[in-house]
């Protein structure tokens, strides 16, 4: 299984990219993200590779970063969710914003990827809310648009004079939210995000 491919990017269209190995044009399927973050030719690029072997082929899926990578191989564990849609939600959401998208049960967030509609949303939501908090992100939790106001705000602050870095609370702070809604009084809040922190 190849898991990783060092060589200069030959082509770039949309939704793949071509990588010369020491003469060898690798096919390799990827995220807008990925491909955008790859070096101009003919600087050397390192791409991570997720193999997908099948009767009718053998497929590479590339990734910039190893979080990526572990959210496709996430995201393909659910029915109804195959290699194209994965990286179409990676290109639409980054790792963070689909932590924060699933923590919140944020429907709208997934249905703007091609090929999700509404009950694809659905069972993803409910498939990884128990998972998400785990996997990797890049940064904040909280995407701009979910940033915390009220008592939210007033939690995340009470979690960092309590010496946790703020991706952390504010992860802790998103499945909170889900679990007992944007209503919920500072205190539950609060005791619900440590709970998840103790984790």
């Amino acid at each position: 299984m190849i898991a990783r491919l060092r060589g200069v990017v030959d082509g770039i269209e949309d939704g793949k990219c071509i990588v010369d190995v020491a003469g060898v044009g690798y096919l390799v399927f990827a995220s807008t993200r990925t491909l955008a973050s790859l070096p101009a030719p003919p600087t050397l690029a390192n791409i991570l590779i997720e193999t997908q072997v099948r009767e009718d082929a053998i497929s590479l899926y590339g990734f910039a970063t190893g979080a990526e990578r572990d959210w496709f191989r996430l995201l393909t564990t659910v029915q109804g969710v195959g290699a194209k849609v994965a990286l179409a939600l990676l290109s639409s959401l980054s790792p963070d914003q689909l932590i924060a998208a699933i923590a919140t049960q944020d429907k709208a967030a997934l249905t703007r990827s091609p090929g999700v509609g509404p009950k694809l949303a659905i069972r993803i939501l409910s498939e990884l809310r128990e998972r998400a908090g785990a996997m990797p992100g890049g940064g904040t939790a909280l995407p701009v648009t979910l940033a915390p106001t009220g008592a939210a705000a007033d939690a995340l602050s009470a979690l960092q004079n309590l010496g946790y870095r703020r991706p952390e609370a504010e992860s802790a702070l998103a499945r909170a939210l889900a679990d007992h809604g944007q209503d919920a009084p500072l205190d539950v809040l609060i005791r619900a995000a440590l709970k998840g922190l103790a984790r």
